[in-house]
């Protein structure tokens, strides 16, 4: 039998069969019924598919593709919103279903929406730098997005490693570019106490440079097991566990697959970003400290004058609140939002309550701030 991607699992299943004989013929029918159905969400139903809001390519740079979505729409508001996503990890996330898509709840309130995909780096993309991403593809994204929407103004809004970059592009764009609010989605800005990735990589122990120098690009599968392990229990065997207990309820059977599909569906990190990633943030945490020195510019968040809208999700282990929370206090924003919600680092854009009470509350902050 095999799990997920990389596990193959041997099972002895007579215990099984034995535990059904012995139950009363009605719940014996219902408990293979069940087990039927678990092995056929496990091994034989068809993939969901993701990403399904319409949308066009208006530019491209290397493996990078700026999308627009639902251009054919009316746009009612007029400050577009530019999203720029980690470089982990697929942006579909952030589209995830209809009716669970963040990205279709903005259009359909009439926003401007477009996302910077990074698309798959390739071995010849190691050398590539976290600073290359933010001097030479956010900076021409946004103002295609400027040129396209025809507006004055725009939103730029980034999701955990995306909304760092967003934030450090801000801060050397502010006075250069027409940014009227910044929102940022459980995006680490101080990296003082990260949680156990503070521990797993001190730079005494963690050997940086040896697995740059010898992967060249980190497997996603590198950074997906580094994830895993803060939770180790809930993040393997509670996986089935769960869609095990759930079996019998189709909603969840769908929210399941869709998640296990984005998680499973990870790219590289090309390897100087990678390197720069860690040692310049987790190890040495210079962004705070106005240290960070991007193409010879030094980072300094107090630039950010920007409408700002900064959320944290107090169950979220990947990012910590603590090192989400300084930013308000460095930025020179005269109107900036410091909201907390209770949520993960990925529930907190996908799923019913992030449907109902996430999704109104951001199109909210960013139409009234866009007037």
């Amino acid at each position: 039998m095999t799990l997920g991607r990389d596990y193959v699992v041997t099972l002895d299943t007579t215990p099984i069969q034995e535990w059904i004989e012995s139950l009363p013929k009605n719940q014996a029918f219902e408990t293979l019924e069940k087990l039927k159905r678990f092995n056929e969400v496990l091994f034989t139903d068809p993939e969901p598919e993701v990403g399904q809001t319409p949308k066009e390519v208006i530019w491209t740079k290397n493996k990078a593709k700026l999308y627009r979505y639902q251009p054919y729409k009316e746009k009612t508001n007029k400050v577009p919103i530019l999203i720029i996503y980690a470089l982990i990890n697929r942006p579909y996330i952030l589209d995830l279903y209809p009716g669970n898509s963040f990205i279709e709840y903005l259009t359909d309130c009439g926003h401007d929406v477009y996302l910077l995909d990074w698309g798959t780096a390739g071995y010849e993309d190691r050398h590539l730098k976290l600073e290359d991403y933010i001097v030479d593809y956010i900076p021409r994204a946004a103002k295609k997005v400027l040129k396209t929407s025809g507006a004055k103004e725009i939103t730029m809004f980034g999701y955990c490693m995306g909304g760092t970059m967003t934030a450090i592009f801000t801060a050397l764009y502010q006075k250069k570019l027409p940014i009227r609010n910044l929102i940022l989605l459980t995006s680490p800005i101080d990296f003082e106490d990260a949680g156990l990735y503070t521990k797993w990589l001190d730079k005494r122990y963690f050997k940086l440079d040896n697995i740059v120098e010898t992967l060249g690009n980190v497997p996603s599968d590198f950074i997906d097991f580094g994830n895993k392990l803060l939770n180790p229990l809930s993040n393997t065997v509670g996986v089935y566990v769960n869609i095990a207990s759930n079996i019998d309820n189709e909603d969840k059977v769908l929210n399941w697959k869709l998640m296990q599909k984005w998680l499973n569906d990870g790219v590289p990190f090309p390897g100087e970003a990678y390197r720069q990633w860690i040692r310049d943030f987790y190890q040495e945490n210079k962004l705070i400290n106005d240290e960070l020195v991007i193409r010879g510019e030094r980072v300094l968040l107090s630039n950010i004058t920007a409408n700002l809208l900064n959320i944290v999700a107090t169950r979220d282990n990947i990012v910590l609140p603590q090192q989400i929370e300084p930013l308000n206090d460095k930025v020179s924003s005269k109107n900036k939002t410091l909201h907390v919600v209770n949520a993960g680092h990925v529930s907190v854009i996908t799923g019913k309550r992030a449907v109902a009470e996430r999704y109104p509350y951001i199109e909210q902050w960013i139409t009234e701030n866009s007037k």
